[in-house]
């Protein structure tokens, strides 16, 4: 039914080692998502996990089973967010030194956090790869134990301890669905569900511009995909661990993917009705209840993985999420060149409830005539029903709007 080397009792034992370590992160209800799937949904809440995510019950496994030797040498690892928090602080923990690979440009919340748990961080590069690379050299160089995110049997073991917390949250569930990159959470938990309840249906859920399961599954192994630029950075892993493939071909009943509108919906959604703050790759899972709310059979638990986003990117991402779902409204006007034009565009669009948050005034341009000027504008409507009726307005009034 598994791997053998990693087993039901493994996750069990890795339960024992977190015990006074990790939180019980807490099961809650769903009510706007339970009533688009038609059934309880609940939300297990790995965003208030301590260092932000599900990544240190893995990381920490791994490392408080190193040897006292090992240990001495210290410990390595290549990230950009998650996982280097969790080894940061596994291995302060049990009084270890570590060493974290960033690449240039990682936000600067997740490089203070780390510091903060006592990583050395050093740069490398301009993407996790390079600094995968470098990390292993480091391993080489130096004798430090590298800790992999995500294929070692330590690592799954210490996520799929998720899966025996909502069983006994929830023993009623139905559907399990987990975000997926490199594989270890999805198998470690599919492994300790499977083994309890070999009924409840799992799914895992990866972002359409980085999913390389979906490939693998089809090739029956893994498979190199180039991950495409993705809100969901958390997720974006081009080729599945070995280990994890194998557990997850075995015990995850499929493997979904969404968009980036969708993974940017979800989070507004969190954020707004949910009042909790999860990054894009942690809602990987909501997103996908989002965009088929009948194909899961509830009850439902939708695992939030994380909730380490840099402000920057969540300001860029409710943007997003507003437009797609129909409260942000862009596009440009033209407008006659005249005194007191764009003050009554903009005093007709008060009228219409339509605030605006932006105005660009462009009065030169080779699409323009003499006579005409350009406006861009960006504002908040109540919904998809209200940017018909601001638009259908506009036109009718005779003005000459443009999109794109």
């Amino acid at each position: 039914m598994t791997d053998a080397r990693v087993t039901y009792d493994d996750v069990v034992a890795a339960r024992e080692l977190l015990a006074d370590v990790v939180v019980q992160t807490p099961v809650l209800h769903s009510r706007i998502l339970s009533e688009a799937v038609g059934g309880p949904v609940h939300l297990k809440c790995e965003n208030l996990q301590r260092s932000g995510s599900f990544k240190v019950r893995g990381a920490y496994v791994r490392i408080a089973r190193l040897t006292d030797e090992e240990k001495v040498r210290g410990v390595v690892a290549a990230s950009a967010g998650n996982h280097a928090q969790g080894v940061a602080l596994g291995a302060g923990l049990v009084g270890a030194k570590s060493t974290v690979y960033m690449p240039e440009g990682a936000p600067l919340p997740k490089v203070a956090a780390t510091r903060a748990y006592g990583a050395d961080v050093v740069f490398a590069g301009h993407t996790v790869d390079v600094a995968l690379e470098a990390a292993k050299e480091h391993a080489e160089q130096t004798g430090a134990v590298f800790i992999h995110p995500f294929d070692h049997p330590d690592v799954v073991a210490g996520q799929g301890t998720i899966g025996l917390e909502i069983i006994e949250q929830l023993p009623e569930v139905g559907t399990i669905v987990i975000p997926v990159g490199g594989g270890g959470l999805a198998a470690g938990m599919a492994l300790a569900v499977k083994s309890l309840r070999p009924g409840v249906r799992i799914v895992g859920v990866q972002a359409e511009r980085a999913a390389a399961f979906p490939a693998s599954l089809a090739a029956g192994r893994p498979v190199m995909v180039e991950p495409a630029s993705t809100v969901a950075d958390g997720i974006a892993v081009g080729r599945p661990g070995d280990l994890p493939f194998e557990l997850i071909h075995y015990l995850v009943d499929s493997v979904v993917t969404v968009t980036e509108e969708e993974l940017s919906q979800a989070l507004v959604l969190m954020l707004e009705r949910g009042k909790l703050v999860v990054e894009p790759a942690g809602v990987a899972g909501v997103a996908a209840l989002l965009a088929r709310p009948h194909a899961f059979e509830p009850p439902v638990v939708a695992l939030l993985s994380g909730g380490n986003i840099d402000p920057l990117l969540m300001a860029k991402v409710l943007r997003h999420g507003l437009a797609a779902a129909g409260r942000y409204l862009a596009f440009r006007i033209r407008l006659a060149d005249r005194p007191g034009a764009l003050a009554n565009l903009l005093s007709r669009l008060a009228g219409l409830g339509a605030n605006v948050l932006d105005v660009v005034h462009e009065r030169v341009g080779v699409r323009l005539h003499l006579d005409e000027v350009e406006v861009l504008l960006q504002l908040e409507t109540k919904g998809p029903g209200h940017c018909e009726e601001v638009l259908g307005a506009l036109r009718r009034d005779g003005y000459k709007l443009i999109f794109g």
